[in-house]
């Protein structure tokens, strides 16, 4: 029904609503869209960016994490597994967070200001450690007699393990970097680092930008009537495109990745 919304004209969605078949073609959105490929092709770059590189950090910090309050040799792991359970159920405002990352960390119009606030979850820690939880402490003995140290084992013994847990998580903060635009929002004021989920935003709720934009003589030649329904289809389309064609690759993992460490025997 999305992709019939986004290629139907404006007055087919106004007189009879949305409609799995569309009664008829009309590409106005994608062209309008088209008009403005050169910001959306930069946003596709910057949001791919911050996705893939926030993605990596966030899976290693949070299952390093993860695999130290695992580790039931680690004296403090009750310690740290307090920390991260009061960060699910406090935090300092908005107000605080805001002076923290823009004054003290200087994150203002960097990309790093979209990777680090939502950097490590602690709710995630805690399915990872979970899934960690349910391996047998021989392996880590085994390991230690081979002579690894705590770096090799979590590189090279425990991470191919997890690879269920790993990759659901993964496919989780994956779609929260992608689908985030309040980052962008309160940190971002250069328009070459506007993530593709803010400019989209902007698109719909201002739609100024494109009667004021250089190509608004073509706008108005294209469609008599700017094609504010149809437009946010296609936008949904051209956004939820790359996610997509992830979960096929994610998909054998995802199941098993919640299930295993659910349940302890």
């Amino acid at each position: 029904m999305v992709i019939s919304g986004s290629i139907s004209s404006e007055s087919d969605i106004v007189q009879h609503g949305y409609s799995i078949i569309p009664r008829s073609l009309n590409f106005d959105s994608y062209r309008i869209l088209l008009l403005g490929s050169n910001r959306i092709v930069n946003a596709y770059v910057v949001s791919a960016t911050v996705t893939v590189v926030g993605t990596g950090l966030s899976l290693l910090v949070t299952s390093m994490g993860a695999y130290a309050m695992a580790r039931r040799s680690f004296r403090y792991r009750n310690v740290l597994s307090i920390y991260a359970i009061i960060t699910i159920l406090f935090n300092g405002g908005l107000v605080p967070w805001y002076i923290i990352c823009v004054r003290y960390l200087e994150l203002k119009n960097t990309m790093w200001a979209m990777i680090l606030p939502p950097l490590a979850n602690a709710f995630n820690m805690f399915l990872i450690r979970n899934f960690m939880l349910s391996m047998p402490d021989d392996l880590h003995e085994s390991a230690k007699i081979d002579g690894a140290g705590e770096l090799r084992i979590y590189a090279r013994l425990i991470v191919p393990l997890a690879k269920p847990v790993l990759a659901t998580i993964g496919l989780f903060i994956s779609l929260s970097y992608w689908n985030d635009w309040f980052l962008g929002l309160m940190f971002i004021d250069k328009q070459e680092l506007q993530p593709l989920q803010l400019l989209l935003r902007t698109l719909i709720s201002n739609v100024e930008f494109l009667k004021t934009s250089n190509n608004a003589m073509d706008i108005q030649r294209i469609a008599s009537q700017l094609p504010s329904q149809s437009i946010k289809m296609a936008l949904t389309v051209v956004t939820i495109g790359p996610i997509v064609f992830l979960y096929p690759f994610l998909q054998r993992y995802f199941v098993k990745g919640l299930m295993v460490g659910a349940v302890k025997g």
